[in-house]
């Protein structure tokens, strides 16, 4: 079994997964040590494991990983991925990102991908249907952008709104107000982007992940007639890891395979 770590600003995102992509375990911490990755060994039958981060891994966690995995990757930019890499600086290029780019290649291999991670900042990707990630745009998140509003002014407050309400279309109070413009702000930019990618590329999938997509998907309403649906992956970033960590242990496999003479 594959031990997949998800370390972001926030929080920390574990799943337990086979070489297949099947999920048997998800698990979510707000702080994260070497003492939950022994925890985890001693309660799972797990064989290899990989680690994202976009913060400072603890070298401890790192070692337990390492000692107790049969094959471990720590997931950086040297680390070999299924697609081809097309940023100018891929050393800047978050790990969470290329993973989440990765993630949705495997599930639609053959298109090309519109990729939105609705986290603390909002990413948006795109890689084509020939495997190439071509870049991206990076934007404030909702709680960003909520914590922004109430910091930069004197009289708004901080507004912390629920991923299942119902969000007007103008707001009649300054409370509502807020909440409007900031989700359905970002679900208009969401649906921006679509539109104008739409305008580049005629056929592509956009997958939506992140701990906020909830909020925008519930106000990004497509008619009908619109060809381009939104595909909810909550755990794409996941997916991506356990496939980089697949990936990399067929490279090794490949490798040491004995080579005949004939």
């Amino acid at each position: 079994m594959n031990l997949c770590i998800d370390q972001g600003n926030s929080r920390t995102k574990v799943a337990l997964m086979t070489d297949e992509g099947k999920m048997v375990k998800h698990l979510i911490y707000k702080s994260f040590s070497s003492a939950d990755v022994e925890r985890l060994f001693d309660l799972y039958d797990i064989t290899d494991s990989i680690i994202s981060s976009v913060v400072n891994i603890e070298p401890a966690v790192v070692n337990v990983l390492h000692r107790r995995s049969q094959h471990f990757v720590l997931f950086d930019h040297h680390t070999p991925v299924p697609i081809t890499n097309r940023y100018d600086t891929p050393e800047t290029l978050g790990q969470d990102r290329l993973a989440a780019a990765v993630g949705a290649k495997s599930i639609c291999p053959e298109e090309n991908l519109l990729i939105i991670d609705a986290g603390s900042a909002i990413t948006y990707d795109f890689v084509s249907a020939e495997g190439e990630y071509l870049g991206g745009n990076i934007a404030p998140g909702l709680k960003m952008r909520f914590t922004m509003l109430h910091r930069m002014t004197k009289k708004l407050p901080l507004v912390e709104a629920d991923e299942n309400e119902l969000i007007p279309l103008f707001g009649t109070n300054t409370r509502d107000a807020i909440a409007a413009g900031v989700i359905r702000g970002t679900a208009y930019e969401v649906k921006g982007y679509m539109r104008t990618l739409g305008e580049k590329v005629p056929h592509f999938r956009t997958f939506l992940t992140g701990g906020h997509a909830p909020y925008i998907l519930n106000n990004v309403r497509s008619s009908r007639s619109e060809k381009r649906e939104i595909k909810y992956e909550k755990h794409l970033v996941l997916i991506g890891l356990n496939e980089i960590l697949r990936f990399n242990k067929l490279k090794v496999l490949i490798s040491a395979k004995p080579r005949t003479i004939g």
